[in-house]
């Protein structure tokens, strides 16, 4: 029986605006999305977060903390928990690190969205009012 992965995502706010990336592989390919990725055995939400977004962005990030949740059932293969967390930009620009997950990287002034949106950000902006969730 398959169970569901947990994946986090990450809004790195920066000067009123949050980072997006364009998607590149199998798993969301065309769609934007935030940084984030797989939470490994051991590590805490938090942790998932500097990691993943260091890794794809180059970027260190600070005040770490939890904003929703959301039960992402792509198809009958793919069903994650996305745990969406809240930062701020410590330090660094954004640069694609990981060319084979990200083409493109784009900070974002809410409400404008770029289209089309990865399947978890769509449920996100169902589930919750951004204006709430973000300070």
């Amino acid at each position: 029986m398959q169970q569901p992965r947990v994946g986090v995502a990450v809004f790195v706010l920066s000067e009123g605006r949050f980072l997006m990336g364009f998607r590149k592989g199998a798993h969301g390919a065309g769609t934007w999305s935030l940084p984030g990725g797989h939470l490994e055995h051991g590590e805490s939400f938090e942790q998932t977060a500097r990691r993943e977004v260091e890794e794809e962005t180059g970027v260190e990030i600070t005040n770490v903390r939890f904003g929703a949740v959301t039960n992402d059932v792509f198809d009958a293969a793919r069903h994650y928990v996305t745990i969406w967390m809240i930062s701020d930009r410590l330090r660094g620009s954004p640069q694609v690190r990981e060319p084979d997950k990200f083409v493109d990287l784009r900070w974002i002034a809410p409400p404008t969205m770029p289209d089309p949106l990865f399947l978890p950000m769509r449920n996100l902006l169902d589930q919750h009012d951004l204006a709430q969730l973000l300070p």
